[in-house]
């Protein structure tokens, strides 16, 4: 079987919630279990959120919420054996950073865009 993880993967600190838990599919609970996110409906300021063990959650966009905090330093006791994650997808969450001046923002490709491609300075 081929290695899915090739390296170190950088993201921003302050990224938005919603955009790190579409790009990570991993949610951590308050008893420190790592589950597998199935779907994110956003509503507003308001996601549902839905594991793969079939757990329903309403959370807030919030950058410097428990979640956020212990998505970003990887705070977890054990992973949810009914979500069925797969080990790569933890070796890949293992070697990501976040570091506040460095890595990807997670925007969307119509943002991503620099100011000159733009016909700014």
């Amino acid at each position: 079987m081929a290695d899915h993880v090739s390296g170190k993967r950088f993201y921003r600190k302050r990224v938005d919630f919603f955009r790190l838990l579409n790009k990570l599919k991993l949610w951590p609970s308050q008893a420190g279990i790592l589950h597998g996110v199935k779907a994110i409906v956003e509503k507003g300021g308001y996601a549902e959120v839905t594991t793969h063990c079939n757990h329903v959650m309403i959370v807030r966009n919030s950058k410097r919420s428990r979640a956020a905090r212990w998505l970003r330093n990887k705070w977890y006791f054990a992973v949810c054996s009914d979500c069925k994650i797969p080990e790569w997808k933890l070796r890949k969450y293992s070697q990501s950073f976040f570091t506040q001046h460095y890595g990807s923002n997670l925007l969307k490709s119509t943002e991503n865009e620099s100011s000159f491609e733009r016909g700014g300075l």
